[in-house]
């Protein structure tokens, strides 16, 4: 970029209430921007490993809008740590808007970006809103019954969301568990990558948690963000991981096949892999190649 940079500030948006607090990059060169809007997965805040997408979007040229949901991180929203699936889908709703509202972004080309469980809600987005410019969806979550959790996991797990609603419904605090944790241990997310590679990715001083309410266990099941795929008129992304327990890789590739505009990109890993080292290198280059051929900036009217 002509030996520019980019720049970084903090900005809000208001989403049911509460303030979502947010990052918006520039890059450098004059407006109106591209823009690329970003939100983490599983219980995730922006500052684990979003920034270094962010960053690589701006110095392509393309705004980013990284934002926290309610309920953790930088964002307001009582209690705390509260994953719940149509409020975070509120958020996306209003942070789009925001950007979309800015005289800096241009309207028309606005992208969305999620990643885990956030590749779900991006597909969930798609199918509803047709002026989205692009959409990226990362070893997305798209099935809750591709993911094979034992018996006596999915009891241990209930057990907990019932105590976590029966607080809830009292105005307790919630009963929290943890987010990620070792094989058999009562957490939310266990295959044998999870925790190691989901810790991998915290910066040195950070305020994430590794915790959530536990009544999103309840959530779960009821969740099918790439049944509609078919429905997705816009330019969809899907970056896919061969070796991923997690986010299993067969539903995210069916889920491009049934998108109109649909791809996919494969690797060769596990879920959490995709986040570092030359795999991270290997996926943010296809996604800004794909990013550049859909927010390309469209010529004006002849004079």
């Amino acid at each position: 970029m002509s030996g520019e940079s980019s720049s970084r500030s903090d900005v809000s948006f208001d989403s049911g209430g509460a303030r979502c607090a947010a990052w918006l990059y520039r890059p450098a060169g004059p407006p109106p921007f591209a823009c690329v809007v970003m939100a983490h997965g599983f219980g995730g805040t922006r500052e684990v490993r979003l920034d270094a997408y962010a960053e690589r979007f701006a110095a392509a040229g393309f705004a980013a809008l990284v934002f926290d949901y309610r309920h953790f991180g930088a964002s307001e929203g009582d209690p705390r740590q509260l994953l719940d699936v149509a409020k975070q889908l509120g958020d996306w709703r209003a942070a789009i808007a925001w950007a979309r509202a800015q005289p800096e972004i241009d309207a028309a080309r606005v992208a969305i970006w999620g990643t885990s469980f956030s590749g779900g809600h991006v597909m969930s987005l798609g199918a509803e809103d047709a002026q989205l410019a692009a959409i990226v969806a990362q070893v997305p979550f798209c099935d809750p019954r591709a993911t094979a959790v034992p018996k006596w996991q999915m009891l241990r797990l209930a057990v907990a969301g019932l105590l976590d609603t029966w607080r809830g419904r009292r105005g307790q605090l919630p009963f929290e568990i943890p987010i990620v944790g070792p094989p058999g241990s009562l957490a939310a997310l266990t295959t044998p990558d999870s925790m190691p590679g989901y810790l991998a990715l915290l910066p040195p001083s950070t305020r994430w948690r590794n915790t959530v309410a536990a009544r999103v266990v309840f959530q779960l099941p009821r969740y099918h963000p790439a049944a509609r795929a078919a429905q997705i008129r816009s330019p969809l992304l899907v970056c896919v991981a061969d070796q991923d327990a997690l986010a299993p890789p067969g539903p995210a590739l069916d889920a491009a096949a049934r998108a109109p505009r649909g791809s996919a990109k494969q690797y060769p890993c596990q879920h959490f892999a995709i986040y570092l080292g030359a795999l991270f290198e290997r996926a943010v280059a296809d996604q800004i190649a794909f990013l550049e051929e859909h927010l390309a900036a469209k010529p004006g009217p002849a004079p």
